[in-house]
């Protein structure tokens, strides 16, 4: 991809203003950048741009000129907006106690083609997209780039919520910028939270884009259309998503926050007071951008990890993008933060060319995996990738969990698993990749698969195993297994707590891990060697 193209129909805008200003803007060489002309009665008018504001001559402006480019305007909404038709221009009014306009911000509408390289990973993934930002940083615009990608390029139904008609401009005929995205207006402003219902329950969209979500009610409606299991690309009123989860309002976008009040032996573990701050729910957007500039933007991943981490006082792992003036997205350092996070390492990537290539914006360092080129990779089939990464990490194995068949040295699957996945099979077997099936999505199956793979390998480290350490090892796998058949057959779908059997110390760590991975809360019970874990439901 190449740089940005911009299109505008600035020459239209400026034919409604007052002529004195007209003429001071046609010789202005910086009109690419005008953000806004603003039209005071009573005050010499100005023009905008990015980071300062310029007089447009040195007369006042009279109530007959500001009258004057009411009436080539037409009629204004509800919400004092007025528009040109099939442009993106914005014409806001300020009245007086009368109702007279006083005022007029004649904000440029641009159409940016290119500004969605910043998030096109994303896109692929069809997970919500929540976007932050102070005002004229650009959300509009790459929310309207991003309408045209999904409906054009990777061929969503997409339908836009527009409920000033900045995002598609006005008239009755969207403007292209969205290309073959459908466009649902809104009468009223408090009547937005309405029109997103019905576009879900009348137009069958998979995508739904929405400006401005700013009340309770826009709030729950996106939650509805979200457990629907409809996409939602949407703005927010929030500098960044700190902001946000202070916000009792908008809160609920991230997870909502809940006050819980911690049992005696739980506080002591967290080292922590007994009353803390909790995410209450899943977010309704699961990933989050704060656009800092309109060239680097700040990707939060994993919202529910975040929003966990800001709650207990640490600092999260944001990953920072910059886009080049060659098109190229650029993952950079961001700033030194506290805490025991690591910072990434600075990555090209050129921006990706098209819908095959999701992966040319990675969410890691391009250095990362050459640091792990000596671990066994593995590509799961029908095979909860959890348990894996939880028998990996109690024996502390050189396993790597690959998504990509392409890096995987081997594919471990059960036995129902190639059958739900024939194309797998297929791909495993041009690349000659082995396959190993295991009855079971177990623990202890999972545990002896890993073993027989690593033993196998040349370079295999794993260390011989005495009697004793064989012992402490089952009871590690039968703990971790009681935990895991408890959590998936009687907590998550009867709702009902379980109390487990007596463990030591180490595996009971174990299994709060475990617990913890399935977004629940235990605790411990009992004293000496009869100390057991109690799992609760969510």
């Amino acid at each position: 991809m190449g740089t940005q193209r911009v299109t505008d129909d600035l020459d239209r805008l400026l034919a409604l203003l007052p002529e004195a200003v007209q003429v001071e803007l046609a010789f202005e060489q910086r009109r690419h950048q005008l953000l806004e002309v603003v039209l005071d009665l009573g005050r010499v008018p100005e023009a905008r741009y990015p980071g300062r504001a310029l007089p447009l001559g040195e007369i006042a402006l009279t109530r007959e000129d500001l009258h004057e480019t009411v009436a080539r305007l037409g009629r204004f909404g509800a919400d004092n907006r007025a528009g040109i038709e099939r442009t993106l221009h914005r014409i806001s009014a300020i009245r007086n106690r009368q109702g007279d306009v006083v005022g007029l911000t004649c904000r440029v509408g641009r159409a940016v083609f290119g500004t969605v390289a910043m998030v096109r990973d994303l896109l692929d993934d069809g997970q919500s997209l929540l976007l932050m930002g102070r005002p004229g940083v650009g959300k509009t615009t790459a929310l309207r780039e991003i309408a045209r990608v999904l409906a054009d390029e990777l061929e969503r139904r997409v339908v836009v919520i527009d409920t000033s008609n900045e995002i598609a401009g006005d008239g009755d005929i969207p403007h292209p910028a969205i290309g073959r995205a459908r466009r649902m207006q809104v009468a009223h402003p408090e009547q937005q939270h309405q029109v997103m219902i019905e576009a879900v329950e009348n137009h069958m969209p998979e995508v739904i884009v929405i400006d401005e979500i700013g009340t309770e009610l826009e709030a729950q409606a996106a939650r509805t259309i979200a457990e629907r299991g409809v996409m939602l690309v949407a703005t927010a009123h929030g500098n960044a998503l700190a902001n946000l989860i202070k916000n009792p309002t908008l809160s609920d976008l991230v997870g909502g926050i809940q006050s819980v009040t911690l049992g005696d032996d739980e506080a002591r573990r967290r080292r922590s007071q007994k009353t803390v701050l909790e995410r209450a729910a899943e977010p309704t957007f699961p990933v989050a951008v704060e656009m800092h500039r309109r060239d680097r933007w700040a990707v939060h991943t994993d919202v529910a990890a975040t929003v966990d981490l800001l709650l207990r006082g640490q600092s999260p792992r944001v990953q920072e993008r910059e886009l080049t003036a060659e098109g190229q997205v650029q993952l950079v350092d961001p700033p030194l933060q506290k805490g025991p996070l690591r910072r990434p390492s600075l990555a090209v990537v050129a921006s990706p060319p098209s819908i095959k290539s999701p992966e040319a914006v990675l969410e890691q360092p391009a250095e990362q995996p050459q640091e792990r080129s000596g671990d066994l990779q593995i590509r799961c089939c029908g095979i909860t990738t959890r348990l894996v990464d939880e028998v990996i990490r109690s024996h502390r194995w050189p396993v790597r969990v690959v998504e990509d068949l392409d890096d995987a040295d081997v594919v471990l699957s059960i036995r129902q698993g190639l059958g739900h996945d024939p194309a797998l099979r297929r791909q495993a077997r041009d690349l000659r990749i082995p396959i190993l099936v295991i009855k079971a999505d177990t623990l202890s199956q999972i545990s002896r698969a890993l073993e027989r793979l690593l033993s196998r390998r040349p370079e295999s480290t794993v260390p011989e195993s005495s009697p004793s350490d064989l012992q402490a090892r089952d009871d590690e796998l039968a703990g971790l297994e009681e935990c895991r058949l408890a959590v998936e057959q009687v907590v998550m779908p009867q709702g009902r707590p379980v109390e487990l059997l007596p463990r030591t110390e180490r595996v009971r760590r174990m299994q709060e891990d475990l617990v913890s991975r399935y977004r629940l809360r235990s605790d411990e019970f009992g004293e000496a060697e009869r100390c057991r874990l109690r799992v609760f439901p969510p």
